[in-house]
């Protein structure tokens, strides 16, 4: 199955790939994985964000983890990417630091977890918090988290206990979205993306000052 195209900044692409880039038996998808991407940051809107490099946007999805530290607009940005293939689309995920993008390829191992619910991990809790939860069979917390039910959250547990030793622990996106964030979880209050950016603009607010 052929990769996808990255289309020019600001415009559609229709048709198929070029030639040169499409699905060959002769060469091995894994060369033309994309593993970063390093330009402008072109446009943003969680989940979604484009980076333009040498004249091509490039679409991703990121978690809001990775939005907390993204630059404004039009400042160069460079981000770690991991390419999904399903049957009707690729879609390219991009992530601030190796630690996010080791654990959503882990999270992905996991049987009924799929692009969308380890995205929504990554965007309610940091690695580090994760860990914890899952170090400490917290199946109640991770259910706090949207899209992960108690089936889901007592899955992780189970199959991603190992596989966290494999882990580094990170850092949380930031320290007190992360302290606040897991208390609101541990009482049962789950948070959509609004409550998250809130946090998160409050967080900067008190770096600056």
């Amino acid at each position: 199955r052929a990769l996808p195209c990255a289309r020019p900044a600001g415009r559609s692409f229709h048709g198929q790939c070029p030639r040169s880039v499409r699905g060959d038996p002769a060469h091995p998808v894994r060369s033309l994985v994309i593993g970063s991407l390093r330009g402008t940051l072109a446009w943003k809107a969680p989940p979604q964000l484009l980076v333009e490099v040498h004249g091509v946007g490039y679409e991703l999805e990121a978690p809001m983890s990775t939005f907390y530290g993204l630059p404004p607009v039009g400042s160069e940005v460079r981000l770690l990417t991991h390419l999904v293939v399903r049957e009707d689309a690729h879609v390219l995920y991009g992530f601030a630091g190796d630690d996010e993008r080791r654990l959503f390829r882990t999270l992905l191992k996991v049987s009924g977890v799929g692009p969308k619910i380890a995205l929504g991990i990554l965007s309610g809790i940091s690695v580090e918090t994760f860990r914890q939860f899952v170090a400490g069979d917290d199946a109640a917390a991770l259910t706090r988290i949207p899209g992960v039910g108690r089936k889901t959250a007592e899955r992780l547990i189970v199959e991603m206990r190992d596989r966290l030793d494999g882990l580094s622990l990170g850092q949380p996106y930031h320290r007190l979205v992360d302290l606040q964030l897991t208390r609101l979880l541990r009482i049962g209050i789950g948070l959509g993306d609004d409550r998250r950016r809130h946090l998160a603009c409050h967080a900067r607010v008190l770096d600056d000052g």
